[in-house]
């Protein structure tokens, strides 16, 4: 059986790049079709080295699995280790279902003339074979992925709280914000964040009218009785996200929080909520930001 070299060339470009393509979509990377194709080359020219067994070494698994980290390194430019390590196995687990759709349109054609070498499966087949196989497989990856994610996001990542403050009970919905480290500075207490307009029974609307002057050290429209009663209460908490850097929350201790998800309640004492003078979401999905580690 005659192999064309250009022909395992170009096989392993195609699938290499749609391969890559799948992993940054997957990952929401930046595409650049330039480096993928670089790095799919780079692949391909792999693939066509080991194909001709120029040297054993081409076929040992720490220079495949450097091979990755390069082809990586040159299609997303990943920043940091952890980015590094997370593209990677994306990149293998997509691999792996290309693979797998590749076994089964060998076993479904039976080409007649088909041969295993250095890994490589070589044959007579049409190049459109490889094509069907490639896009059939994003297909399987894409629509996993997606299914996959979604029903993550409505399970795991939203709960219902009840905020006990004041002698008075809050419920709401509350999005377990996994970037959410915000805490107390002094204390080190963790800081739901929760719209003000949720907190009218808890707190006066004298101070929930007027947060902005009262950050700024101002509490001229305060009237004495309530700027007695919460002068002490009350929190300054630095935070650097919400669309603002180096801002400032105001924050007041709760008397406690109650977390209610997976099939039971868990109450927690002490936790600072941190109230925000703008609406979290436009549709109102939750009012409430909380960290995964109240959890």
């Amino acid at each position: 059986m005659t192999i064309y070299i250009d022909v395992v060339l170009i096989e392993n470009l195609i699938m290499n790049f749609i391969i890559l393509l799948a992993t940054g979509l997957i990952l929401k990377e930046e595409i650049k079709v330039v480096r993928l194709l670089f790095s799919s080359l780079l692949g391909a020219i792999y693939s066509v080295v080991s194909y001709m067994s120029i040297l054993e070494i081409y076929s040992s698994m720490i220079l495949k699995i450097i091979l990755s980290i390069v082809m990586i390194y040159i299609a997303f430019n990943p920043q940091t280790m952890k980015k590094m390590w997370k593209d990677i196995l994306i990149f293998y687990l997509t691999s792996f279902v290309f693979g797998g759709v590749a076994f089964a349109l060998i076993y479904f054609m039976k080409p007649q003339e088909i041969l295993m070498k250095n890994g490589l499966f070589l044959g007579t087949y049409p190049l459109k074979t490889i094509i069907l196989g490639a896009i059939i497989a994003f297909i399987i990856i894409m629509t996993a992925f997606t299914v996959v994610k979604s029903k993550i996001t409505k399970k795991d990542m939203f709960c219902e709280i009840e905020i006990q403050l004041n002698g008075k009970n809050i419920e709401t919905t509350a999005m377990i914000d996994t970037g959410n480290l915000l805490k107390e500075p002094i204390t080190n207490t963790p800081v739901i964040v929760v719209e003000h307009t949720l907190l009218y029974d808890c707190i006066p609307k004298e101070i929930l009218n007027h947060l902005e002057e009262l950050l700024g050290g101002d509490f001229e429209e305060i009237p004495e009785n309530i700027k007695e009663e919460y002068r002490t209460k009350l929190k300054f908490i630095p935070f650097s996200s919400l669309g603002k850097q180096n801002g400032m929350l105001l924050g007041i201790r709760a008397d406690a929080i109650k977390i209610k998800g997976n099939d039971k309640e868990e109450k927690k004492e002490g936790i600072i909520v941190g109230i925000y003078n703008k609406s979290l979401t436009k549709r109102g999905e939750y009012r409430a930001l909380m960290g995964i580690e109240l959890m």
